[in-house]
């Protein structure tokens, strides 16, 4: 399998980018192309003793940053270590796209370069957060601040099939976003929503609030990306919040110092479930081939997870049973 990486995507790129990749290689088997200025990565594998083998570097000395337009990727930006990598997807030179860069050019990219499925309306940055029944599935998280019914449907589709083929849950709970759980409640959207989710067929148990996200009610929690979004922002503020203050609990006294000998390891799995590091990246769901987006503080660690999502993406063929979704839908109407 070969995956593309954006070489100077993120806060600690190339180095991340780097270190991620070649941990990929070597736990995943995984063939990897970087993008970027050749003589920069090179000089920073070499200044950190990473193996660069299995990794083919593929130059371009641009770099699209986060303060510029995402719609420079296809104009001014067009040669960005981005903007090519997605190029070398889209001509079949990779089965999947990473990168921890500006979210806004990863999908005016996604969408413009990459294009999506033939069928699906918008694609949907989907992010799998932890909760109290092990981890639930967010769309939209960011990536459409405006939507129409159609639009959340299809993401709960979609978002459906990927918690089933990546994460193992058979027939996901869908959960649409509302501000009460009874029908009647919500805005046009909302309301709308719920009629096509109810005779979609799908596992639909209603509308989930804000305060039920966290216990699991849903498998897959949908929302307009404005919402998803502060949702997505909330949950880490919430989660750097009680990890801080835990903390300060037992580092603050002898007693505390001496409670937290006893509950370390159970801590430490605790820490590791409330980590992004460890689900990697954010798939961008509809898309036309698997396009992930790391985290923008990924680390070395971080972004060999993301690598191994876009594996487990194409290895489950997550698009060939949307495809297959829709193609259904469409022979019924």
């Amino acid at each position: 399998m070969k995956v593309v990486v954006d070489g100077f995507g993120g806060d600690n790129a190339p180095l991340s980018v780097l270190q991620g990749s070649a941990l990929a290689v070597k736990e995943y088997g995984v063939s990897i192309i970087m993008t970027g200025d050749e003589s920069v990565l090179r000089k920073t594998a070499q200044e950190h003793n990473i193996s660069v083998e299995g990794i083919t570097f593929h130059h371009t000395e641009d770099v699209i940053e986060v303060c510029d337009d995402p719609t420079s990727i296809v104009k001014e930006h067009a040669q960005s270590s981005m903007a090519v990598a997605m190029k070398l997807l889209a001509d079949g030179e990779a089965d999947a796209f990473v990168s921890a860069g500006s979210t806004g050019a990863v999908v005016v990219g996604a969408s413009l370069i990459v294009k999506r499925l033939k069928g699906i309306k918008r694609a949907s940055i989907a992010t799998v957060i932890p909760s109290q029944q092990g981890c639930f599935l967010l769309a939209d998280a960011g990536a459409n601040l405006e939507c129409r019914p159609e639009m959340l449907t299809q993401f709960a589709m979609m978002g459906s099939i990927y918690m089933n083929r990546i994460i193992g849950v058979e027939n996901p709970r869908i959960g649409l976003v509302n501000v009460g759980e009874e029908e009647t409640k919500g805005r046009e959207l909302q309301l709308e929503t719920f009629s096509m989710l109810k005779e979609s067929g799908m596992n639909f148990v209603g509308n989930v609030e804000a305060r039920d996200i966290p216990l699991g009610k849903a498998d897959v929690v949908v929302a307009d990306g404005f919402t998803g979004n502060v949702i997505l922002k909330l949950t880490e503020g919430l989660a750097k919040f009680l990890m801080g203050n835990i903390k300060d609990i037992f580092m603050g006294s002898l007693g505390g110092k001496m409670a937290a000998a006893l509950v370390l390891k159970d801590m430490k799995k605790f820490k590791q479930k409330m980590d992004y590091k460890e689900y990697g990246g954010a798939p961008l769901l509809g898309s036309a081939k698997p396009v992930i987006k790391a985290h923008g503080s990924s680390d070395g660690y971080a972004y060999k997870n993301a690598i191994r999502q876009a594996c487990d993406f194409v290895k489950q063929d997550v698009n060939g049973e949307i495809a297959k979704v829709l193609r259904e839908q469409k022979a019924k109407a």
